[in-house]
């Protein structure tokens, strides 16, 4: 067909396709060309239509996402030129055909009008469009950068049609519009070029304030979907590891304050809902009555997956989340259709180039076409799914964000009774493992409607290859999905029992680690290690049933794929034996059914991810609708009454289904008063200031507190931080003040001795104080927020006589700091209520005597009866003033707890010539051990210690069971390519039936190869879990004290809950999914070498290329996900610190404050994992591309050879090649993952290598069976130290104690009295001297021999959760009898029987049912049952009242009457009666006589003695 301008009207009026596209000049010709007419109207429409169609909604996007202005740039000024030039030029074009119609030179077709028109209006609109952008703040546009890309390609083909037609044609060239074509052309390649470049960022942004800004929102539109702006962080990785400071700030999108917000907003209202619709909310975690504090409370996780009334409408949890993150995540929708859509190319230019192979006329450019449309297809194909990845894991983080925040959130609110039913583990366990399982979903959730998707479309491009014999495939397939279904269901089960176990596990570990020091003493570690194996098996039990799932499953995945292609096969042959199978049908069909692999193994992935994410979806929202405080408990009102507090009619309870706790409450105290709350242990004094605290359900009554509260708890609540930060409290800083209130509450000389005075980190729990400095510290606190009513449970009794009675006068008494507020005092300090303003006594929880001391008195009630009982041994002289300045503070200087590692014992002098050089130095104030993030490549030490957990043979089996796979399977598709090549014998294949028995035989052997392989690495992975669980629990436990001071808990919980889960869980299948890539690879290397050798010289290049990049990835991902994982800990040891001290934070009312600490902890973690998922993202990009290579030269040189390939080879090389991809990525996502995982070993193993204490039980002990028996202890020349670079805390003891006598031990805090009890029982080992028990030196003494024969009463009570039983007895030596006489002994006997469960009642959480003085009575009956010949009291009836004290001392002088007893004393009057006093000062022995001789000498004991008014 002739092109003929003036003709033009006539040949483009017909219709178009007929006479627009020439076939014989397109597609067969040899050298193609397109007709005049498409290229004036398809080709320059088709740009036009894209920008139109997307103008509206982009330009809606732009109103919504105003990111701020962006001012006039060259770079702004040259696009709008550029636009404007191109604009003009399209113009010219149509002044140009009017000029010539005009002048009659010819009549231009309509198409020269129409064109330029609308292309001058469309380059207008991408005018506009830049400027538009620019106000809005968009550095870098896609959409004009896919625009200009479209214009460009478009013209690319006139313009070769042009220069074709000049040499061809040049009487045919019209000068005017090749000249503006040409110089269109050039315009529209600077236009691409300067799409490509990025503006400057807006004014005002973020980018512009942040030291380190992302650099993704300023990257271009291509960097971006390439990910090349993460290309810097991965060089500087690769040259040093990365470090904290290397990070990205995280966008402000994905920020805690961003995400938590919505999520809590949504939630609500969804509560709120519910509500409305009047059904109750809390439902599924009220427990039966029966069950309340004294039953057994239930076991957490049942409660969390109690089957709920079906009646009760449940908030829906799924519904806010996807109100919160579903807009952002739909954008991942749109890239999956795109991207599923695309998977299908593949097989149909295989089709395509399997036809062009057989037929020999076709022109050699269209395999060259089909090479570069391949090439280009899978690259399109890499890009938009890796963006789709990128949207699916930046939502996962933001979920995750959004989970942490809102359990925190939620923490801060909920109810006692609530509070209950979920442990401290199990809630870290929301937060840590439920919270993962969200992110992993996310990732695959789309796979839900996508899989059926992708297997309609493969079936329909089946049955368009291969007919009707399609159906029995599908048959196969729908007969696997029940199979997958069941497996699933099962699956789920396991995992809720699994959930249940390691929460038990992890509550159990972590109240070990609080109560570490008290398993020391009492010798008990290998009874709790033996609890927490017991549970640890369970768990394993439930792993090795999920792993015989495991293997079944896999088998079915694998075999799934190869029966429906078998299947298939059979069916199309044997119907009809004309029906041949040719390569075209094989290879192509095969290329399907490896798409169609995808889904249907994932599909069962998918399932029970969302199985897992249903269980912890569920577990949240029963969290998240748990009961919260009443709000309106406690009025704050500013009443005109003078009084401060009051309360009418109070009745409350600490749960509403339990009976009231206290009940017929009626108190107005007035502004300014100092009120007392006496009462015996358990009468309910504590809990009289939680009612006035909101901390307890009001039943009945008002309650009206004036002002703002501080509290100062019975136990002493500290934080990780600096002492001066544990003060201050997150109050403004005032110097003078600060000053005031640690003079009074007599910190001064606590500074002086702390290594960096106030700025001395204090450890988890104040692990480095003594109970005094705690208690102190807590009232300082208290004193510094200022304000106006202050509740005080029992700050005194800690503390020692002297020093009490200093911060009475000095803070608490009607001279201290607190004159003109409200305080009310619980306490058991009889000497301070001649001073109080008012008091009221306590007993079962009334109110029974309210007035002023001398009103009490006079009345001769109880309280007068029992003060008359014991006034005269707690009698205070109150005209003796303490002696001294230093007398009064040295008392409680330094800290008491020995043990503790921090403290160093420093001269006084020289304390004064230090102090200023401490206040700079506050490194040496470091007490807690962060984590560290190790550096460099993961050691072959380590995968090797893996390889022997798992054990070396199951090992080599698992290996050679993979090998025999993937030889089976390559064999079986050669087997297939040479079925394929075999010659047609009348319309029929003759070896048909052989060749199907074998590709049958060969899949079949397959199946089996897997499914053993499969079954050995589950086995192996649990066989590997239980050695390396075993050795960290035993290595932990044998670690000394000082190993529990540096190490944070929330470490120590991570190892045991995070890293396990990994080995427990992960690891085996990542083995597992990195053997199968890696064979996977490889064997497509050899296919593809086989049929076209010609390879071999790319393969080499594009390895190097590939293994390079992989190292480079791995150096960063490696470091990347070693700093997320140490940034994890902080979360989790805040969340434990914070749910620890909820009252003390309610009370003072910093909430916000802590949810912005943790709100910051969170996003510090992801900004570690943000670079992790970029960096996965620019890996798979850069792979991928390597892999489109591979699969291009595969095809490239089939074209190139195609005179000397089969149609089989060529079919069975490019579909392997296919597959490379994907398999490449996979390898190097699962050895990197393999290598970010194998660390969590790596943390285990570390444990190994940390200092042990000495061994527990020597094998050949000497020791008599009954020692000691005389209970003589000897000490000569003792000393130790804390630390080998330290002074001696004590040194050059020696004295010598009989069997039986009792020894008090005094000395103001500091002189060495808790050193000397840590050194008898070893938990710091003696540096000099020795110390011989009953002829025995304890040091050659296994640890346990020495410390289960010797008692101790320690002077913090803790009780582990459990029953009571094991609570006093935790190896079951003791029949029920003796456990009885020892609870009747220690006072106990009546309140025990009175339980429901009586010695199974069950302890919560650190003893928290019991009060501290029962708790310090049961202490006692430990020691009862022990009955050892000696016994060490370290200041046990600190926290109990006088009758309770005077009760353990008659029953410690009945009961250990011939044993030794050594007491450490606060209140002398105890030790009165003992046999001997030893008296230390600055840890050397002072005095050492009886008391009533000591007292005769005047020397430091009658000082002592005096200023307690004994003498």
């Amino acid at each position: 067909m002739q092109f003929d301008e003036r003709g033009f009207p006539n040949i483009c009026s017909s219709p178009f396709l007929k006479n627009g596209l020439d076939w014989n000049r397109t597609w067969s010709a040899a050298n193609p060309d397109l007709t005049q007419c498409f290229q004036n109207t398809v080709l320059v429409w088709l740009p036009c239509l894209y920008l139109w169609m997307c103008a509206p909604i982009y330009l809606i996007y732009l109103r919504s996402h105003n990111r701020g202005y962006i001012c006039m740039s060259n770079l702004n000024k040259a696009k709008t030129a550029i636009g404007l030039l191109l604009w003009m030029i399209c113009w010219s074009n149509v002044f140009y055909s009017f000029w010539q119609r005009h002048h009659g030179i010819s009549v231009p077709a309509p198409v020269h009008l129409v064109s330029p028109t609308i292309l001058g209006l469309t380059m207008l609109l991408a005018t506009l469009l830049i400027q538009y952008e620019r106000l809005k703040g968009v550095q870098s546009s896609g959409v004009m950068l896919i625009f200009w890309l479209l214009a460009l390609l478009c013209a690319t083909v006139t313009f070769r049609s042009k220069i074709l037609q000049a040499l061809d044609q040049p009487e045919m060239v019209c000068v005017w519009r090749y000249t503006t074509f040409y110089i269109y052309y050039t315009l529209l390649l600077v236009a691409f070029c300067l799409s490509c470049l990025t503006e400057q960022p807006p004014l005002f942004s973020q980018a512009l304030k942040d030291l380190n800004p992302c650099p993704e929102p300023g990257a271009s539109f291509l960097s971006r979907i390439t990910f090349w702006w993460v290309t810097r962080m991965m060089i500087m990785g690769y040259k040093h590891p990365l470090e904290e400071k290397d990070l990205w700030s995280l966008n402000p999108e994905d920020c805690s304050q961003a995400v938590v917000p919505q999520i809590v907003h949504h939630w609500k209202t969804e509560c709120q809902k519910v509500k409305r619709s009047g059904k109750t909310l809390y439902s599924p975690t009220q427990i039966p009555k029966s069950e309340g504090k004294e039953g057994q409370p239930p076991e957490e996780s049942e409660i969390l997956i109690v089957k709920t009334d079906r009646k009760t409408k449940e908030p829906s949890l799924l519904w806010a989340l996807c109100l919160t993150f579903g807009p952002y995540f739909l954008i991942s929708c749109l890239y999956k259709i795109i991207h599923d859509i695309l998977m299908f190319v593949g097989p149909e230019i295989l089709r395509l180039l399997i036809n062009f192979v057989n037929n020999s006329s076709a022109p050699s450019w269209q395999g060259y076409f089909y090479t570069a449309l391949l090439f280009i297809c899978t690259c399109v194909q890499s890009l938009i799914l890796q963006k789709y990845f990128h949207v699916c894991f930046i939502t996962g983080m933001r979920l995750r964000t959004a989970v942490i925040g809102a359990v925190y959130r939620k923490a801060l609110v909920i109810s006692s009774a609530a509070r209950r039913t979920s442990t401290v583990g199990e809630i870290v366990n929301l937060m840590s493992v439920d919270a993962q399982r969200f992110m992993d979903l996310i990732t695959y959730i789309n796979m839900i409607w996508s899989a059926p998707l992708q297997v309609v479309l493969a079936l329909y491009f089946l049955w368009q290859n291969l007919g009707p014999s399609v159906l029995a495939g599908v048959a196969v397939m729908v007969l696997m999905v029940p199979v997958n279904a069941v497996i699933a269901m099962k699956t789920r089960t396991y995992q809720v029992a699994q959930m249940k176990s390691k929460d038990n596990r992890i509550k159990l570990m972590n109240e070990m680690l609080n109560g570490i020091k008290v398993l020391k003493l009492y010798a008990w570690e290998l009874a709790f290690k033996d609890k927490i194996s017991e549970i640890r098996e369970s768990e394993l039990q439930v792993l090795k049933k999920a792993a015989y799932l495991g293997a079944g499953s896999t088998f079915t995945w694998v075999c799934a794929p190869f029966l429906v292609a078998l299947s298939t096969f059979g069916v199309y042959v044997l119907i009809d034996e004309h029906n041949v199978l040719d390569a075209q049908k094989a290879f192509v069909s095969l290329a399907l059914f490896n798409i169609l692999r995808f889904p249907l193994n994932m599909l069962p992935m998918v399932i029970s991810s969302m199985v897992q994410a249903s269980v912890s979806l569920k577990r949240l929202r029963v969290f998240l609708s748990h009961e919260e405080l009443q709000e309106d408990s406690v009025e704050h009102k500013a009443v005109a009454a003078p009084y401060s507090i009051s309360i009418v009619d109070g009745v409350f309870s600490w749960s509403r289904n339990e009976s009231p706790n206290l009940k017929r409450l009626n108190v107005c105290i007035p502004e300014g008063c100092l009120v007392a709350v006496v009462g015996h242990v358990g009468s309910g004094k504590s809990s009289l200031l939680s009612a006035l605290l909101g901390e307890m359900d009001k039943l009945e009554g008002t309650v009206n507190v004036k002002g703002s509260v501080a509290y100062v708890p019975q136990q002493a609540w500290i934080q990780n931080s600096s002492l001066k930060g544990n003060i201050i409290f997150g109050q403004e800083w005032k110097e003078a003040w600060y000053q005031r209130v640690v003079e009074a509450c007599a910190l001064q000389p606590d500074l002086e001795i702390l290594p960096a005075g106030d700025k001395t980190e204090i450890g988890e729990k104040g692990v480095n104080l003594s109970g005094g400095q705690k208690q102190r510290v807590s009232l300082a606190r208290a004193v510094y927020c200022d304000r106006a009513v202050y509740l005080l449970d029992d700050s005194l009794s800690a503390v020692d006589a002297h020093v009490g009675k200093h911060i009475f006068d000095q803070v608490i008494g009607p001279q201290g700091l607190l004159k003109d507020k409200t305080r009310v005092l619980v306490t058991h300090g009889l000497s301070y209520l001649p001073q109080v303003d008012l008091i009221l006594v306590m007993v079962d929880g009334e109110i029974t005597e309210m007035g002023s001391y001398q009103q009490l008195m006079s009345r001769e009630g109880a309280f007068a009866e029992f003060l008359h009982t014991y006034a005269n041994i707690d009698h205070t002289d109150n005209s003796v003033r303490l002696m001294s300045w230093w007398w009064d503070v040295i008392s409680e200087t330094v800290p008491r707890r020995g043990y503790l590692y921090v403290v160093l014992k420093l001269r006084k002098s020289l304390c004064k010539e230090d102090k200023k050089l401490k206040a700079k130095n506050s490194e040496v104030g470091k007490l807690t051990e962060a984590d560290k993030a190790s550096t460099g490549q993961v050691k072959l030490s380590v995968f090797w210690a893996y390889a022997k957990a798992i054990g070396v043979l199951l090992s080599c089996i698992s290996l050679l069971l993979f090998l025999t796979h993937h030889l089976l399977s390559l064999f079986s598709n050669y087997w297939l390519s040479q079925w394929t090549d075999d010659p047609i014998v009348n319309g029929t294949q003759p070896s048909r039936l052989m060749r199907l028995g074998v590709y049958g035989a060969l899949g079949l052997s397959q199946g089996v190869a897997v499914f053993g392989y499969s079954l050995f690495m589950s086995i192996g992975g649990i066989l590997a879990s239980r050695c390396l669980h075993e050795s960290m629990l035993y290595d932990v436990l044998r670690s000394p004290m000082s190993f529990f001071e540096r190490t944070p808990s929330g470490n120590l919980v991570n190892r045991f809950s995070k890293e396990m889960d990994t080995i427990d869980s992960v690891i085996p299948n990542i083995i597992k999914m990195f053997m199968g890539s890696m064979f996977g690879v490889l064997g497509a290397c050899v296919i593809i070498l086989i049929a076209t050798p010609l390879v071999a010289v790319i393969i080499p290049a594009l390895g190097v290329l590939y293994f390079f990049v992989q190292r480079f990835y791995v150096a960063s991902s490696r470091q990347l996900k070693r700093l997320e994982s140490v940034s994890r800990s902080p979360i989790y040891t805040h969340f434990n610190e914070t749910l620890l001290g909820t009252s003390v934070i309610r009370a003072f009312g910093e909430q916000e404050r802590f949810i912005h600490e943790s709100d910051q902890r969170v996003d510090h973690n992801q900004k570690a994992y943000y670079p992790s998922i970029v960096a996965n993202r620019w890996l798979a990009i850069r792979l991928e591309f390597v892999g489109n290579c591979i699969v291009s030269f595969a095809a490239l040189f089939a074209v190139i050879a195609r005179e000397s390939l089969s149609p089989g080879i060529v079919g069975l090389s490019i579909s392997y090649a296919l597959q490379l991809t994907t398999s490449l990525t996979w390898l190097v996502r699962m050895s990197s993952d393999l290598e970010t995982n194998i660390v969590a070993v790596e943390k285990l193993k570390e444990y190994s290598d940390t200092e042990k204490e000495a061994e527990w039980k020597y094998e050949h002990s000497s020791l008599p069976p009954g020692w000691p028996t005389h209970g003589c202890i000897e000490i000569r020349g003792f000393g130790l130290r804390y630390r080998p670079n330290l002074d001696l805390a004590i040194h050059n003891i020696t004295i010598s104690i009989n069997g039986g006598e009792k020894v008090g031990i005094v000395g103001r805090t500091g002189a060495g009295k808790s050193s000397l009890t840590l050194g008898l029982f070893r938990i710091i080992e003696g540096a000099e001297g020795h110390i011989i028990i009953d002829g025995v030196d304890i040091a050659q003494l296994g640890l346990h021999e020495l410390r289960s024969r010797i008692t101790i009463i320690p002077q913090d009570p803790v009780l582990f959760s459990g029953s009571l039983r094991l609570n006093l007895d935790p190896f079951d030596s003791y029949t029920d009898e003796d456990v009885w006489m020892a609870l009747e002994f220690s006072h106990l006997k009546t309140f025990v029987s009175g339980l429901p469960d009586k010695l199974s009642h069950e302890c919560s959480e650190g003893g928290e049912n019991f009060s501290v003085g029962q708790r310090q009575l049961l202490c006692l009956a430990r020691a009862l049952l022990r009955k050892t010949k000696i016994l060490v009291l370290d200041e046990a009836t600190a926290a109990v009242d006088m009758e309770t004290d005077n009760l353990i001392q008659s029953t410690i002088r009945s009961q250990f009457e011939e044993c030794t007893v050594l007491t450490i004393a606060h209140r002398l009057n105890t030790i009165m009666d003992y046999t001997r006093v030893l008296v230390l000062d600055k840890g050397e022995m002072a005095e050492f006589d009886s008391p009533s001789n000591l007292i005769a000498q005047r020397g430091a004991f009658y000082q002592m003695a005096k200023d307690a008014g004994l003498v």
